[in-house]
């Protein structure tokens, strides 16, 4: 192409920057060399569609101008985005032409587009590592989004199976970005273009219906905007009125979460009035004037002005009834609130001469992003669990609880007073027992809802449960418990290792870390810690690598004096017991507890029932051989088993329980409530008149008005302990009542 063709695209370039960005702000002469330099490094190179390669960047470098205009840097950093990838020239080269900023932010992408098309690497893992260089400079995200988006223009070019995977990225990692970035334009179209691949029939089907109806859709907002605009000029305001369509995706979404066809949806479009004030009160005269005019809907007003949205987007948002009858959302807002709901970030965007106002909440994102990347180093969390955390806190709907001092949270939709206590604080997560939700107590998994009062309460013998996990949705109060328990594990560790080494000097035994590393491996612990965590919860497991280690000598003694210890005798201790196990799996497959006269054996085999879980009857349980104290019987979901299990499924058998057994157990409640004169009588009155069982102990501790307490029953069965502890959760002063252990 002429030399002139070049000559107009840059300068069409450079007025879209001018205006969008502002003269004074615009190093002409910066872009006009990336320019050049791109036009350079491309000018050999041909896209699928045939066409010069540098189109690409430069429409990159045109999207990031008129969508997201950031600064020139961005601009330059979107038209050098492929040299890397696509020339002969190196990050050295960009660096001696750009400097370090743009450079970093040319490696950055270049990085980025490398994740995506390494296909052995999983979504979650390109997620973490998206996250990973955007948290060193966000513009290197927001050039990828520009790149991404003339991608999806272009799609069609490529072998399908292609345009499937870089569609569902983009659902999956990108629109969720642009999303939280308050990219509402890039979002949409991103989101429509990756549908219109991945599920062409729905889309024109959605696409041909709309185009139907666009004439009498025209019409009926014609008659319907009249009397609005006529309102507001007569109260001397300046505004525009604006209507839009829902693009294609959503209304898809909604056609499936309501389960309607298209025909039977009304709210296919929105009408906005765009107020040219300063004022943002003008908004709530606005909707006063217009709910004069058509009857609001009272359940659907959503005041985003007040209370933004995390992303920083502030409206407010109406549905009113029509004249012929048709629900409209009408959102109301300042010219600014709309040119942040336009343009996002790029409205907010903190210039170093603090021209453009700091987006505070952005920064504190930021900075969470990086500490949960970090603390997920530290705590071994998958890339999948970061993905599926950040996916809530990215797309999901927000919801605005306040503490009982008027304190505002801002929580996904869909999350628990559990989330709420860790989102006060960490502390407040760890001792929550229950919660009021408006005056009202609630068990901790209840869904809250927009608007609640919610007040936590605390205990300071509450410890977090491993059931947690599942109740909560938001990364931090995950984070927070998978730490607890990490940090607990660790404990028994260290009071592991701690034994370990007590009993080697005992023995007068000296090995290196890495011969015990060696043995550990080899005996199916995957290292020091597991291995050490194994003895800190069963204390025999010391004496038996203590054995393995006094054999492994045998055997160095057998090497250096050859034919005095043969290699078969190796870890004598430990073939025994594998022999003895071995036995009892193959005379007795699975035992039943209560066959046998004798009470303290089954078949034979001595057996006992494990302390840190309580098995009564009904529940699953499992044994566990030990090495000195026969078999030990825990319940099938206990820690420690699952524990145990993964170190040595091989000492693992299936226990059944006797249907005619008479023995009773011991059976634990742990119950929370209101505390108040005579309940402690009133519970263990409930308890002994109803279910007639023996109570061996209660322990009740009180804090304010509440009191937590522990009752040890002797129960017949796991029937006979759910029905009393239903039956205890009914009572009128009961926060909550479970199974102690």
């Amino acid at each position: 192409m002429s030399s002139n063709f070049y000559k107009k695209k840059l300068e069409e370039l450079l007025f879209v920057c001018k205006r969008n960005i502002g003269s004074e702000k615009v190093n002409e002469d910066l872009i006009s060399k990336a320019f050049r330099f791109a036009l350079e490094a491309h000018k050999n190179d041909k896209r699928a569609t045939g066409e010069p390669y540098f189109h690409h960047p430069y429409e990159v470098a045109m999207i990031m101008a008129k969508e997201i205009p950031i600064d020139d840097v961005s601009v330059a950093s979107a038209l050098l985005h492929d040299v890397l990838e696509d020339s002969e020239f190196t990050i050295k080269d960009v660096r001696a032409e750009f400097g370090d900023e743009i450079a970093e932010i040319v490696e950055g992408a270049s990085q980025i587009e490398g994740i995506f098309e390494n296909y052995e690497i999983t979504v979650a893992d390109s997620f973490k590592k998206l996250l990973l260089s955007m948290a060193s400079d966000l513009r290197i995200l927001l050039v990828k989004f520009a790149d991404r988006l003339h991608n999806l223009r272009t799609i069609e070019q490529l072998p399908q199976q292609r345009q499937i995977r870089i569609a569902q990225d983009t659902l999956e990692i990108f629109a969720p970005f642009a999303h939280r970035f308050g990219l509402s334009n890039i979002k949409a179209e991103m989101e429509d273009l990756s549908f219109k691949c991945l599920n062409r029939n729905v889309y024109d089907d959605i696409a041909n219906k709309l185009k139907e109806r666009k004439r009498e859709r025209d019409k009926f907002l014609k008659r319907f905007i009249e009397p609005i605009d006529e309102a507001l000029k007569k109260e001397n305001y300046k505004f525009e009125i604006t209507s839009r369509v829902k693009h294609i995706y959503s209304i898809y979404r909604k056609m499936l979460r309501i389960n309607k066809p298209i025909d039977e949806i009304y709210d296919l479009f929105a009408v906005r009035v765009i107020l040219d004030t300063a004022n943002k009160y003008d908004c709530f005269s606005a909707y006063g004037i217009i709910s004069q005019i058509y009857i609001p809907v009272p359940e659907r007003f959503k005041d985003y002005i007040s209370l933004p949205k995390q992303n920083g987007y502030q409206s407010i948002h109406t549905t009113v009834v029509s004249k012929e009858g048709k629900l409209v959302e009408v959102q109301i807002r300042t010219r600014e609130m709309h040119e942040f709901a336009e343009k996002g970030i790029a409205a907010h965007w903190k210039y170093k001469e603090n021209i453009r106002i700091s987006d505070k909440k952005l920064e504190e994102w930021m900075k969470w992003i990086r500490e949960t990347i970090e603390n997920a180093g530290k705590d071994d969390v998958s890339s999948s669990q970061i993905f599926e955390s950040f996916k809530l806190n990215l797309y999901q709907d927000e919801i605005y609880c306040f503490t009982p001092k008027g304190e505002l949270k801002i929580l996904p939709y869909g999350a628990t007073p559990l989330d709420f206590a860790f989102e006060i604080h960490t502390e407040i997560g760890m001792r929550c027992i229950g919660a009021k939700v408006n005056g009202k107590i609630v068990s901790l998994d209840t869904p809250l809802k927009s608007g609640s009062q919610v007040e936590i309460i605390t205990s300071k013998n509450q410890t977090p449960k491993k059931d947690w996990e599942k109740i909560v949705v938001t990364q931090k109060a995950k984070a927070d418990i998978r730490k607890y328990f990490n940090t607990e594990k660790r404990k028994i560790a260290l009071k592991g290792k701690d034994i370990f080494e007590k009993k080697l000097k005992k023995k007068k035994i000296h090995i290196n870390e890495d011969e015990l590393i060696r043995i550990v491996q080899k005996y199916r612990y995957k290292d020091l810690l597991n291995f050490y965590y194994a003895i800190g919860i069963e204390e025999s497991r010391a004496d038996e690598m203590i054995g393995i280690i006094l054999n492994k000598s045998k055997i160095l003694t057998a090497e250096q004096t050859p034919g005095l210890i043969k290699e078969t005798e190796l870890s004598t201790i430990d073939l025994k017991h594998e022999k003895f196990i071995k036995e009892i799996r193959e005379s007795i497959g699975s035992i039943t507890i209560g066959d046998s006269s004798d009470p303290n054996t089954i078949q034979g085999i001595k057996y006992d029932f494990a302390k840190c879980c309580n098995p009564i009857p009904g529940d699953e349980v499992v044994g566990y051989i030990t090495r000195t104290e026969g078999l030990r019987i825990h319940r099938r979901n206990c820690n420690n088993i699952i524990n145990l299990y993964l170190m040595d499924p091989n000492r693992i058998i299936d226990v059944n329980w006797n249907i005619s057994i008479h023995d009773t157990f011991s059976g634990g409640i742990v119950i929370i409530g209101e505390d108040r004169k005579g309940l402690v009588n009133e519970i263990t009155e409930l308890i002994s008149k109803n279910f007639g069982v023996n109570i061996k102990s209660i322990n009740i501790n009180t804090k304010g008005s509440l009191f937590e307490g522990t009752l040890i029953l002797e129960v017949k069965d796991l029937k006979q302990l759910n029905s009393i502890i239903e039956k205890i959760s009914h009572h009128k002063s009961i926060i909550r009542a479970s199974r102690f252990g």
